[in-house]
């Protein structure tokens, strides 16, 4: 057995059975070994695309998501995504290819230290040294990736130990990958249900971990359970999260905030006037001593008690010792919602093209007729409409890092994951061409995804800015050609639907979705910034 046959193996044993890569020299034993350990390998168009994909299936399925790249620029190409990964608090494992052992400090064919680059990315990053250890080595990847708050490792694969022979006996228990928990103490659900249940207007926050789609029925059950609003907060924008209406607005009032590994960080304010009441009181759940430290630097006295524990177990620990408590008033649970739900946006079409809103509509008319929908949607200004105004009970957006053009890749990682689903990525025509190439991923894949483009020929937030702050006679370098996209995707061996009148596009969405082909629709729209939910006074 190589020490190839060693990584292949453990990682089957672990549950892995999809990997997403681009191959390269150093990574070939792998390759080779997932054909005996049934690995099934994605190959993608470019190795940032499979760090993507990797990224979405962890999200989707709840597993470990693993990419497989090759070497130094190979590697190179993945570390965008691992920062996203980072942010979205995904469980990915990215293993790289690597030079030589035997050859280190020689100028070795792509020698680098690939650990020391990705170590401010990741929640661990670490080279193999010995062929019969890279079994633990990648248990180890797993462990961590899956433990506390979920978040991206990296392992570097030396070329020389992937051919060693190494014993059979090399493989380690399935158990070695096994997540580390972290429970909460009886002390701290008290201390948090004491001050919920005193709390005229107590509001529970959550993380990208435990958004709507990953955590399943327990934020629903804990909101139920206490009446007190449960609120995952996981865009860019913060507070300005389209998908959370005015919530900005009721965030304000809340004498009590607990945090379930919810950051305090910039998406929250800081957690400072006047994004939050100087008088509001917080109490932390968090797997991450780092994330408490940062609260208590942010917010100071007004953090009232701070534990380590997962934000799981700590949200079911609560809800459990919360039954039999008599029900709260709901009027304020209702305030919330209704302040999340309000959506007007304040602007108006000229009538030349198909606003934005009016795409997103027909997109969640498709949603709604489908009977297993996931919605993915990219960042930028249309990326927002679409996070805005659409959605389904499983959904991937570009996360806090901030970071678009990934969309594609997340639907294709989303459709692999469950086949039956239908997948519909929002993306706009700026961020489509980050991996356009993968559409061809896609259709060798059997990735039947509907990838919806607003195309408005620009780089539309980028080209707003401009605007305001310079004047029309400076824009600059923020115009694209009004590019047939469903032609360049046919050309890839897709389904191509091309939509410039609001009637045509349920027809052509519906067209799209029976193709059972990956499919490009490509919609002509007015450029808006993004909603700005702000209700009158």
């Amino acid at each position: 057995m190589r020490g190839a046959d060693l990584v292949a193996r453990t990682l089957a044993d672990a549950g892995v059975r999809t990997v997403f890569s681009l191959s390269g020299n150093q990574i070939m034993p792998i390759y080779d070994a997932c054909i005996d350990a049934n690995i099934r390998l994605i190959h993608t168009r470019h190795e940032a695309a499979a760090v993507y994909m990797a990224d979405a299936w962890a999200q989707v399925t709840g597993e470990v998501g693993v990419a497989l790249i090759t070497a130094a620029p190979g590697f190179a190409n993945g570390l965008s995504p691992l920062f996203s990964a980072r942010a979205a608090e995904s469980p990915v494992v990215l293993l790289s290819g690597d030079s030589s052992v035997s050859q280190d400090g020689m100028g070795a064919f792509q020698e680098l230290d690939q650990a020391a680059i990705a170590a401010p990315l990741t929640k661990a990053a670490f080279r193999g040294s010995a062929a019969d250890e890279l079994g633990h080595d990648i248990a180890k990847a797993v462990r961590i990736a899956r433990s506390g708050r979920p978040g991206p490792v990296h392992l570097a694969l030396p070329f020389d130990l992937l051919n060693a022979d190494v014993p059979e006996d090399s493989v380690p228990e399935a158990a070695a990958s096994d997540a580390d928990i972290s429970p909460i103490e009886d002390a701290a659900v008290q201390t948090i249900t004491e001050a919920l249940r005193g709390a005229a207007r107590p509001m529970i926050l959550t993380g990208p971990a435990m958004n709507r789609s990953r955590a399943g029925d327990v934020l629903d059950t804990l909101s139920a359970v206490t009446g007190v609003p449960v609120i995952s907060m996981e865009s860019p924008r913060g507070l300005k999260d389209p998908s959370l209406g005015a919530f900005a607005e009721v965030l304000g009032q809340a004498d009590i905030i607990v945090s379930l590994g919810k950051s305090i960080d910039f998406t929250l304010g800081f957690g400072q006037p006047a994004a939050v009441d100087a008088a509001c009181r917080f109490y932390l759940a968090d797997a991450e001593p780092d994330a408490i430290e940062r609260a208590r630097r942010s917010i100071g006295p007004q953090l009232v008690s701070a534990c380590r524990a997962d934000p799981d177990i700590a949200a079911r620990a609560i809800a459990n010792a919360y039954k039999g408590s008599p029900a709260r008033d709901g009027t304020w649970q209702e305030t919330v919602a209704a302040a999340i739900q309000y959506r007007e946006a304040g602007v108006s079409s000229s009538g030349d093209k198909i606003p934005s809103w009016a795409l997103c509509e027909a997109v969640q008319r498709a949603l709604d007729a489908a009977d297993d929908p996931i919605l993915v949607a990219d960042g930028g200004e249309f990326g927002q409409w679409s996070q805005a105004f659409c959605t389904a009970p499983t959904r991937v957006i570009n996360g806090p890092s901030g970071a678009i053009g990934g969309g594609i890749c997340y639907a294709i990682a989303a459709k692999l994951a469950r086949p039956d689903a239908t997948v519909i990525v929002m993306m706009g025509d700026g961020t489509s061409g980050f991996h356009f190439g993968e559409f061809d991923t896609a259709v060798r894949a059997g990735a039947g995804i509907v990838a919806v483009i607003g195309n408005d020929a620009r780089w539309n937030a980028e080209h707003l800015i401009q605007m305001r702050d310079y004047g029309e006679q400076r824009l600059v370098g923020c115009e694209l050609n009004a590019t047939r996209y469903d032609l360049a995707a046919a050309g890839l061996g897709c389904h191509g639907e091309y939509v410039t009148k609001s009637g045509e596009l349920d027809a052509a969405l519906a067209r799209a979705i029976s193709s059972g082909k990956a499919t490009c629709v490509n919609v002509d729209i007015e450029g808006f910034g993004a909603p700005n939910f702000v209700r009158s006074a």
